[in-house]
Formats: structure tokens, sequence, C-alpha cells
């Protein structure tokens, strides 16, 4: 088949963004972000993490967040728990959160330090585990297997991973559910130590593609912390195809990061306005407003207290129509300036001007003409 796959993308921003941000940040807050994020187009939000307090504070607010944000409708709200308590409450505020397909599967950290500082148990552990996994499986009515690969790539206590070792690990996987008569169709690879290179990832997805063809699902969780997230999500857009799902997950101005593998805020993950920038550009339709995405972006900045990773929401989508730049406005060299893309000239009143005469072009009509004026006459481009 030709084409690019069907693309399901979550917002991580809530949760992977905000769980390694200031745990003092007030719920009102996250509200106000959560709010603002369904109001973007987005399909389906992470919101929150139920997990232990004592290790990251940053959640506990999360029944009162689920309490007072309004859902909107059409708008998946996703969430992670790690442990039958964390899903129990999960199950207690279903809906307005909805049941995550991905977690009636089974799971592998390909580095056994990493699973014991990240979520306190051995690989033997997550072993041992897996017919437990199989049995919430088959009482939920899942009728077809899941495997995933965590750290996939590499760690940063142990070192890089060959293709040979994941589909080993894989295989071992795929082999459990065939003993109970199940079809694995289903696939994630996790990256939270930012370990991606495009070439592999490209070389992964091949892989699994030729070995096991039932597989048509994919799921792509890549932290940034070495910048690599964005070409290695294209890597895997070009080896798919429109046979198959591509899920990714990326977070408003890149906020993400892992308290437990030694990168912290710099694992980051890719801007969710980045990747939807790429997508639309390559003509894949996100329904997502890019405008909207960048101010909540900018909100995002506020309420945390820093800058943000981002690209687009500094320099804004490649502009069109009638969001061409003015051809005469004043040199513009600050992160602020640049905000005139979404701001209008009130972000650059007083930047310097050193052209004596407008400036006028063959190329460029006096005024921007308007969407439905550049369609009639053909004018390249399209809508962002």
């Amino acid at each position: 088949m030709a084409g690019y796959p069907k693309i399901l993308h979550t917002e991580e921003a809530m949760r992977d963004g905000l769980q390694i941000e200031d745990a003092t940040i007030p719920v009102d807050a996250k509200i106000r972000l959560l709010d603002a994020l369904s109001e973007t187009g987005l399909k389906e939000i992470a919101i929150g993490s139920f997990a232990s307090p004592k290790w990251t504070p940053q959640m506990a607010c999360i029944e009162e967040l689920i309490q007072k944000f309004r859902p909107r409708p059409g708008v998946r709200y996703t969430y992670s728990a790690f442990n039958d308590r964390g899903r129990q409450m999960a199950k207690s505020y279903t809906p307005p959160l909805s049941e995550r397909m991905r977690e009636y599967g089974l799971s592998f950290t390909m580095c056994d330090v990493f699973t014991q500082r990240n979520v306190n148990r051995t690989q033997t552990q997550e072993r041992a585990n897996w017919p437990k996994q199989i049995e919430r499986a088959r009482a939920a009515g899942i009728s077809d297997g899941g495997i995933a690969l965590s750290a996939a790539w590499g760690s940063n206590w142990v070192g890089e991973f060959s293709l040979a070792q994941r589909m080993r690990a894989l295989d071992e996987m795929v082999q459990v559910w065939a003993d109970v008569g199940m079809k694995v169709t289903r696939i994630g690879f996790a990256d939270a130590m930012s370990w991606c290179m495009p070439d592999q990832v490209a070389e992964q997805f091949a892989a699994v593609k030729e070995r096991w063809p039932s597989i048509n699902d994919f799921n792509l969780h890549l932290h940034n912390g070495r910048g690599m997230a964005l070409t290695s999500t294209y890597a895997a857009l070009k080896v798919l195809d429109s046979g198959d799902t591509l899920r990714l997950q990326s977070s408003i101005g890149g906020m993400a990061g892992c308290p437990y593998c030694g990168n912290g805020r710099a694992a980051s993950m890719m801007a969710t306005e980045d990747l939807m920038h790429m997508l639309e550009e390559m003509g894949i339709n996100t329904g997502v407003d890019l405008y909207k995405l960048v101010e909540v972006a900018w909100l995002a900045e506020e309420i945390v207290g820093h800058p943000l990773f981002g690209f687009v929401s500094k320099a804004g989508p490649r502009p069109r129509y009638n969001r061409l730049y003015a051809m005469d406005m004043p040199r513009i060299e600050t992160l602020e300036e640049a905000k005139h893309f979404l701001k209008g000239p009130a972000a650059y009143a007083g930047a310097t001007s050193p052209w004596k005469e407008p400036i006028r072009s063959y190329q460029r009509a006096e005024a921007p003409l308007e969407v439905s004026q550049m369609q009639a006459t053909g004018t390249t481009g399209k809508k962002v």
C-alpha cells in the first residue's frame, strides 16, 4: 500500500510534562492549561498519572483536576496507572476518563537499571507479571495481543541496545501470546532516555513489518533530549503505509522529562506544535489549530515559569496567504519581537526600521490577498 499511516496522537503536557515541573504549581493553573489544550482540536489528552505522591508529588492533585476541568465532547482524556490501586482509582473517574487500549499488553524494559529506578521492579518481575496482563486482557474482551519495549534504543546506565537484542525481547513476548492462542497486532516503543536515532527507528519498524505481518498498530513514545525525536518520527512515517496506524505522543512546548532517567527536564519531548506543523506540511490533516497550539505553548511557559523547547511557538508556522509578513517591517531580533506572527505589529513596536521607502516587490501584491482570492488566482500554498 502507498501513503502515510493513520495518525493517532496523545498530548502529554499534563502528564509527562508537569511531572517534571515544580510540584507547587497551583491546581487552578493546571486546569487552565488542560482546558486550553482541549480547545485546540487535539483528539486525545493524557491528564496525568495515578501515582504515589511520595514519588511523583506533581500528580497529587489529579483527582481534584479531574473533578474541576471542563471535558470537551469529542476529546479522549487518558491517564497512566502503574498498579491495581491506580487503575481502580482511574476506573472511578471513567468517564470523563477513557480506557487505554495499551494497558492490555505485555511490556519489557531493555534496561534492568532503569526499570528498577522508574517503576521499582526488575526485568524478572516484569516477566513474572505477563500472565496477569494476559488475564486482564481476556477479562476485558481483548482478542489480540500487544507488546511493548521501554528504553528501546539504549540506556544511560548500560549503553546501546542492538536490533538483535530488541527482536529477541519482542519474540519472547510474541511467543507468550501465541501460547494462549492470540495473535499480536499491536507494538510499542518507548524511549525515555532519548537514545532514538532515525535510521535505527526505521530499521526497527521495517524489521517488525517483515517478521510479524499481523502487526499493523505501532506506538512511538520518544523523548527529545538529544534532538532526534521529530526526525525519528519522520523516519517511522516513511516506513509505515496507509494500512498501518501510528500512535504518537508529544507535549506542548516539548515540556517533559523523567526524574529517573538522569536527564530531568532536559529529556523533553518533541513539541506538539512542531509535530503538528510537520504533519500538516506533509499533507497529513491533523484537525488542530496551529495558532491556538502556539498560544497554549506560551501559556504553558507562563505557568511553569521558564522557556520551553518548541520551535514553531517561537518562529510561528510557515506563513501563508494573509499571514505573510509585512514587507517593510522593522528589524526583528528578540524572541518577543518574533511573536509578531500572532501578536501583530505591537510585538515589534519601537524596533529599528532602516527602510527609507516602503518595500515593494513584483512577487507580492501591495497588500496580502484574502484566502479566497489567493485560491481563486491559483497562488501556491495552503492554509495552516
